[in-house]
């Protein structure tokens, strides 16, 4: 089977950036010489993923050009990681670290375009299907090893799974958890976590014959894709500190945690243990990775210009250029030399948290009032990417283009259509807490929001919050936010990854990704059908059907934009990249240029 190019949730605010001019889109050479590769798709491909053969999961992973062993990589970012637990890693940004720490069953080898295979990366293989979907069985590669020295064995994946019903892991993905348990969101209750002695019966291991076996409860052809996700990391039962493991996790990865000092820096340093030969996906360039917190995204761009000191040998984790640069780093012949960009595959939007705006004329007014023009601007113009009018992206197998709100022609908004609305419902005047993660572009898109709101109609009271913790405030039910920024990747490009989380009534919890907070019976409904159509062409028109449905019918989010992003980095720095899975920068193939 192929699939199109797969996305994790978008979990960190994007940093603004574009430019006026569209032929300004060309990456150019993403490493400042001709021996590194050029990163950054121009246009939404549709490209598929393709899976590869045990060949293809053997490593080493292949050799960058140019590339030489040694120095270290520094990263800079305004935030911390929150997460390195990998059972409390589903957000795009903690997978950067993810991916130098941290090894799945499978993952995916990417080439110097951008194009993807998935592979073994702990397993020799992607894994053998039977049972109509609901069995799979995978052999671990000989050789592996955790930081200590100690045999990785298939006991490890095993309780990297387990732990998932660990109270403490409300974080992560649930695909794997509601396949195997059948029981969709309550599937915490088929089992009490490994801490007491038992284990889950679904899952068989033979040790000496490296095997583990997944017996499902649902059919799920596509699984060896769910386990390239960190939520399903392997984790040695004699390492796991439990909580204290989000802070200093054991490594199986090219490196391994030296020191972390909570919101400040962080610092990588070799796993000698690990054995290229059974990594086909990751190289190992530099000794190590130094990186800082709290720098904001124009100090952190401005640094990476200059290239002055360590600043020469660094690289922006995860934001790109603001809008106040972009101009100059695209127009600089030799600025532009040190840029890469790619296209994010998912959807920016607002939520609109429906149990506490329960009138669907209400959610109806917000979309028309919404200033996506403004936002935009603020962003960078349009080359910082397109108005977002659906819930699926255009990089989704079936997505439909349609515009229920009319955003392409009126995308300043529409305070007349909204006050009617907010009229008819009875509704003048209401009260709309928005919420949003402190940085400061969003602080200067709130300015535009609460104007656009007072103008429809509403009363705003804007709420700024940590983007540190946002998204954990935000998927608290009883929070007290009406509207909140958020944004969605699918975890592999299929409609069902972007409507499952975010509007299955599943998926409504604490820790969980239906923000929003939807219950209706008839989206529950449409997803169960939807996910078993194995016609692509049937299952795309359901899908897109779906999408106008609750659009028009239940109006849960406000769709922003689908959105670009442009980075710069240190002149000392080669083999950059833009990671297609996670919007960041592909840490695991830079090197110091010599």
């Amino acid at each position: 089977m192929s699939l199109s190019r797969r996305n994790f949730v978008i979990a960190t605010t994007v940093a603004a950036a574009g430019s006026t001019l569209l032929s300004a889109c060309s990456s150019g050479d993403a490493g400042g010489g001709s021996s590194t590769p050029s990163g950054g798709a121009t246009e939404y491909t549709g490209a598929t993923v393709t899976v590869g053969t045990k060949a293809d999961s053997t490593g080493p992973a292949p050799e960058i050009a140019g590339a030489k062993k040694g120095g270290t990589i520094y990263g800079i970012a305004p935030d911390d990681f929150s997460h390195l637990d990998p059972q409390r890693i589903y957000y795009a940004y903690n997978s950067t670290a993810a991916l130098l720490l941290h090894r799945c069953l499978t993952g995916y080898k990417i080439d110097s375009s951008g194009h993807q295979k998935l592979v073994g990366d702990l397993a020799e293989d992607t894994g053998t299907m039977s049972n109509a979907g609901k069995t799979w069985t995978f052999t671990l590669k000989e050789g592996l090893k955790w930081q200590d020295g100690t045999e990785l064995t298939v006991e490890d994946v095993r309780h990297g799974i387990e732990r998932l019903w660990a109270p403490f892991i409300i974080e992560s993905a649930s695909y794997v958890q509601i396949a195997i348990t059948g029981k969709g969101g309550k599937w915490r209750d088929a089992y009490e976590g490994p801490y007491k002695g038992k284990h889950l019966t679904q899952l068989v291991t033979d040790k000496a014959k490296r095997t583990i076996t997944f017996n499902l409860a649902e059919a799920r052809p596509d699984f060896n894709f769910t386990l390239a996700m960190h939520s399903y990391a392997a984790v040695s039962p004699k390492l796991d500190t439990k909580e204290k493991y989000d802070k200093m996790p054991a490594a199986c990865g090219p490196y391994m945690v030296k020191s972390h000092v909570t919101d400040k820096s962080m610092t990588l340093t070799r796993n000698k243990n690990w054995d290229p030969k059974t990594d086909s996906i990751r190289n190992n360039y530099p000794d190590g990775f130094e990186f800082t917190f709290g720098i904001e995204t124009l100090d952190g761009v401005d640094r990476l210009i200059a290239s002055q000191g360590n600043d020469a040998y660094a690289v922006s984790i995860y934001k790109g250029v603001p809008a106040e640069r972009i101009q100059k780093v695209l127009t600089d012949p030799e600025l532009k030399k040190r840029t890469f960009n790619g296209l994010l595959t998912g959807t920016y939007y607002y939520a609109i948290n429906t149990k506490r705006v329960t009138d669907l004329k209400v959610r109806q007014a917000l979309n028309h009032a919404w200033p996506l023009q403004q936002i935009r601007q603020i962003y960078g113009g349009p080359s910082s990417g397109d108005f977002a009018t659906t819930i699926l992206s255009p990089d989704i197998l079936g997505r439909e283009k349609f515009d229920v709100y009319g955003k392409l022609k009126t995308p300043q908004g529409d305070p007349a259509a909204a006050k009617k609305l907010l009229k008819e419902a009875g509704k003048e005047g209401m009260k709309i807490v928005y919420a949003f993660p402190a940085d400061p572009t969003y602080n200067k898109t709130k300015v535009v929001i609460e104007n656009a709101l007072k103008a429809a109609g509403f009363t705003p009271i804007i709420k700024p919050v940590d983007s540190t913790t946002y998204y954990d405030q935000i998927a608290k039910v009883d929070n007290t936010f009406d509207v909140m920024w958020y944004g969605w990747s699918p975890d592999w490009p299929t409609a069902y990854t972007m409507m499952q989380p975010l509007f299955d009534s599943a998926s409504v919890g604490d820790g969980l990704y239906n923000v929003s907070q939807t219950k209706i019976p008839f989206i529950d409904e449409a997803i169960q059908k939807n996910m078993v159509i194995t016609d692509q062409k049937k299952a795309g028109a359901a899908w897109a059907a779906l999408d106008k449905k609750i659009m028009t019918e239940v109006a849960p989010i406000i769709p922003e934009m689908y959105q670009r992003r442009y980075y710069v980095y240190g002149t000392k720095v080669g083999g950059a990249q833009f990671d297609p899975n996670f919007s960041a920068t592909l840490l695991y193939k830079t090197f110091v240029k010599a």
